[in-house]
Order: structure tokens, then sequence, then C-alpha cells
């Protein structure tokens, strides 16, 4: 092994981004000698569960810590207790829990290094106060990393980070075999994510409404569960669009949904990377996509897809019908997408990144 124990520690409810992301870097890091494990937080939610059985099975050892509340002094009890007995060299933690909980017990516990990942958008981040406690807590770290440059640029807007202190690791993919192009006999939309407000879904819907005007056979499905689904659903019907768009629930894996698609839209009012859009560019899907967070860095605008301004429905309208209207347009994006996907945004890239920070604060810690 490289050093003594890496503890990545996350509070886990499902597999969402941040949890497919440890999923595919955890065990890459194990084959490169490094000592990883992880230490799941969790309110035994039948997804943790998920995804320590998908972690353990890949060869990363896993413990867990189950938390009462969001403030369970019990729960920081075991943590620090944990940490002083593994004795871990890097503690890396990942969403806002794994910080306050991790990087408090982790001093205490004198871990000589600590990481910190910020990996998406928030509401709760536009607070008055959260800005302030968020980099109180965050002073405990030795390395801060964002996912995106442009989740680091929020960051410091919101919370008043210094957004150049961020090192950048972007998600990776590991591509699947050569995509099967589009068949389908009418232009089909894609789009996936948990039906929450700040998936865009409503903007999506109303855009979707327009653009059908101009290609009357149009179709949108959408992937994904949440709590907005029964609003989503009047939504379409009150647009006149309910019989155009069907409701898939949770697919897995996601791949099959987007082949099954001529494009996909990612319509989010904030996105720290962009996953989705990164799996439709490794499939050789046209993306359009709001311009906010990490997608910008993602798709290139006229090239691999289309950006559009967050919550403007004729704009994404208008996107849609230029690129769903124009089939051989649309398959020239999708070839510079996958291009593009695995050309910069291939998984041991992402490894790679991670291994350098590593190896560069255990040498000056040295």
């Amino acid at each position: 092994m490289k050093t003594g124990p890496v503890i990545h520690l996350q509070k886990v409810a499902g597999i969402s981004g941040s949890e497919a992301h440890l999923l595919a870097l955890l065990p890459h890091l194990r084959e490169r000698g490094w000592d990883i494990r992880m230490l799941m937080l969790h309110e035994n939610e039948p997804g943790a569960w998920e995804f320590a059985r998908e972690l353990r099975a890949r060869g990363v050892p896993l413990d867990a810590v189950y938390i009462r509340a969001d403030v369970d002094p019990i729960a920081f009890t075991k943590i620090a207790a944990y940490l002083v007995r593994t004795r871990p060299t890097i503690l890396h933690t990942h969403l806002v829990h794994a910080d306050v909980y991790g990087l408090l017990a982790g001093t205490i516990a004198h871990v000589p290094l600590r990481f910190s990942t910020k990996h998406g958008f928030n509401l709760f981040r536009e607070s008055p106060y959260f800005g302030f406690a968020d980099r109180s807590v965050a002073a405990f770290a030795h390395v801060h990393i964002a996912i995106s440059r442009g989740l680091a640029r929020y960051l410091e807007e919101v919370e008043g980070f210094d957004g150049e202190t961020f090192e950048i690791v972007h998600y990776g993919i590991e591509p699947d075999g050569e995509p099967a192009p589009y068949t389908g006999d009418v232009p089909r939309l894609l789009c996936v994510g948990r039906l929450i407000p700040i998936k865009g879904h409503i903007v999506l819907l109303r855009a979707f409404a327009a653009a059908k005007k101009e290609i009357p056979d149009l179709q949108l499905d959408v992937a994904g569960r949440g709590p907005l689904e029964p609003a989503l659903r009047a939504v379409a019907r009150e647009l006149g669009i309910g019989d155009s768009v069907r409701f898939l629930g949770q697919v897995n894996p996601i791949q099959s949904a987007i082949e099954n698609a001529a494009v996909v839209v990612v319509p989010s009012m904030g996105e720290g990377f962009g996953m989705v859009a990164l799996e439709a560019m490794e499939r050789a899907r046209p993306v359009i996509a709001a311009s906010i967070g990490g997608l910008g860095e993602l798709v290139r605008d006229g090239e691999t897809g289309v950006l559009v301004p967050p919550g403007d429905a004729a704009a994404l309208a208008a996107a849609i019908v230029r690129v769903a209207g124009d089939p051989e347009l649309a398959r020239r994006m999708g070839e510079a997408g996958r291009q593009r996907a695995v050309g910069r945004f291939l998984q041991r890239f992402c490894t790679d990144r991670t291994e350098l920070l590593y190896e560069d604060a255990l040498s000056k810690a040295l």
C-alpha cells in the first residue's frame, strides 16, 4: 500500500451522482495500491444498503454509522472513535454531513490530511447563515475539491468561498462498447433526474409543449422518481401533452433509455457537474442543457449540443426544434459529443487527478 488508510466519508441515502462517483473512483484507487476504505453515514434507507452492497462487491471495505438526526452527538463520538482506531493518513469527506462530522472528528483524531469534495448546487446553501457555517467547517480541511469550475464559482458567489482555492476533479465515465444509432420513427427526447424543483422539469414541459407545435410527432420520456411526479403529470395534462410524455420511473441501466432517445435534455436550474449529459455524450447523443454549473464545461454549444439560459422555456423550445427537427445535425452533434466524452472525461482521468492530489499533499506533509 502507498500509505496508511484513506477513509472516504459520506452520508448516503441512495445511489445518485456522488455515490456513483465513489463506486467508480474508490475501486480504481485500490487497484493502484491505495488502502481505500469507506465509512458510510446513513439513516437506514434501503438505498444506502444498496450502495454498501455495490461498493463491497467491488472490493472496497465499508463500515457504517447510523445517524439519528442532523445533529447526533452519539454518531459524532462513534466517527471520532473510528478514526482514532483506524488511524487514517487521509480522510476524504463528501457532502455536508460528512464535512461537518468528519472534518471536526478528523481534527480531534489528529488525521494528518483532510480532503473535502463539494458535489452540487443546493438551495440551502443560499441561506444567509449557511455560507459562514460551511466556510468555518471547511477551515479544518487541507485540500478543497469541486467537481467543476462552475460549482467553484457558485460556491464563491453564494457562500463567499475563494473559488480559486478549489482543485477541480471532474467525474469520469467508462465507455460501454460502441453506441447504437437512434432508429426510432419519431423524434424522442429524454430527461433523466430526480423529480425535484432544481432539475427544471416544469420548464422542460412548457418548452416541450411549445416545440410540439413545430414538430407534432415529438415525444418525451422522463426517467426518475421524486416528490414532484404528481404535479408534473398534472402540468403535462394541463398543457395538452399528457399523451406525448412518458414517466418511466427509475431506469437502470440508464444507457438503455439514452439509446432509445434521439436527444437528451438537461434543463437543471443548478448542476454541479452533469453526469447525465456526460452519459448521453458517451452514447453519442446530442445534449440540450442549461448553461449552468458544470454543464457548460461538458457541452460545447453548437458542437456537441446546445446550451440555453436556465429557466428560459422559449430558448429551450427553440433548441429542441433546432436539434430534434434535424436528424443529421443531431447525429453530427452526437458523434462530436462521443469524441469529447472519451477524449476528456474518462474515469482514469478522474482517478489520475485524485491520485495526484493525494501524492502532492503527502509530499508536502512529509
